[in-house]
């Protein structure tokens, strides 16, 4: 009888070394109570708990996706938009957060997905339609300060908010479809405009830059021609000055030849040639 149970003391004693193990992923945190308090943090890898005295809560401290159930917002200027947008978030890794995770806020995933569809409401409410829909990126930062500054003391971070979608009513988005439209063949026109003004200015450049060089080329002429005739004149000035009196009377003297008049050629004291027409 004494050994059945002690026996059954082992296998009790057994049973409850297993029942207690407890194997914490490195991606996760665990909180170890004792009677309903607070006892410590487990850190990842092998932990062993007293059975029906303690208990152990898993915490996933990597990032997450909370996805926002499309809901229609009222923007400033009266428009019923439809707005899709996600949240990612993740529990800090800190003991104080952790603890804050779980005793300061009673599930915190559905409290943030709550909290998403008020803010989204509250801050594109206050917004018109076409700043919602040109500036998603400041909205998204907008949207997750809100969210940050909310869940404080959940020992949450809010990673980013994305606007998934922003729809508004199908008569708005046609009429926004022609507006685009519209711009679009605005700046298509510019463009060409701006084009043909290009090749123009090109046209117009090149037709100038001929007229240049010919103008250049007429110049270039001249000047030769001018320094031509200059070189001719000093060279007449500079060689045949001093024998014109010369050649004039050589012209004489073969005109009197001509009238077959005896001629003596002499010449005076000063060198100079003389006719003496000895009929006389």
């Amino acid at each position: 009888m004494i050994g059945e149970i002690f026996i059954a003391l082992i296998v009790v004693a057994v049973l409850a070394l297993f029942s207690g193990i407890r194997i914490v992923r490195p991606t996760e945190k665990a909180v170890i109570e004792t009677m309903g308090n607070y006892t410590r943090i487990s850190n990842a890898g092998f932990n062993w708990i007293i059975p029906i005295f303690q208990r152990m809560i898993i915490v996933n401290t990597t990032e997450k996706m909370a996805k926002i159930e499309p809901q229609e917002v009222i923007t400033k200027d009266n428009l019923n938009a439809k707005v899709d947008l996600v949240v990612y978030y993740k529990v800090k890794p800190s003991e104080s957060d952790i603890k804050a995770s779980l005793y300061n806020v009673n599930n915190f995933e559905y409290q943030i997905i709550t909290l998403a569809r008020t803010t989204a409401r509250n801050v594109i409410g206050g917004m018109p339609f076409r700043d919602v829909n040109s500036k998603r990126k400041e909205l998204n930062v907008k949207l997750a300060e809100v969210l940050e500054e909310e869940t404080t003391n959940w020992g949450v971070e809010i990673v980013r908010v994305e606007l998934m979608e922003i729809n508004p009513p199908s008569d708005v988005q046609e009429t926004m479809n022609k507006v685009i439209k519209a711009e679009n063949e605005k700046d298509a026109a510019i463009d060409f405009a701006t084009a043909r003004e290009t090749e123009a200015d090109g046209i117009k450049r090149a037709n100038i830059k001929e007229a240049e060089g010919i103008a250049q080329g007429r110049v270039i002429v001249a000047t030769a021609k001018a320094e031509a005739i200059k070189l001719v004149n000093e060279s007449a000035q500079k060689y045949f000055k001093g024998e014109a009196k010369a050649l004039k009377q050589l012209e004489v003297t073969e005109t009197v030849l001509k009238d077959n008049a005896k001629i003596v050629l002499g010449g005076d004291s000063n060198g100079v040639l003389k006719l003496f027409n000895i009929d006389k």
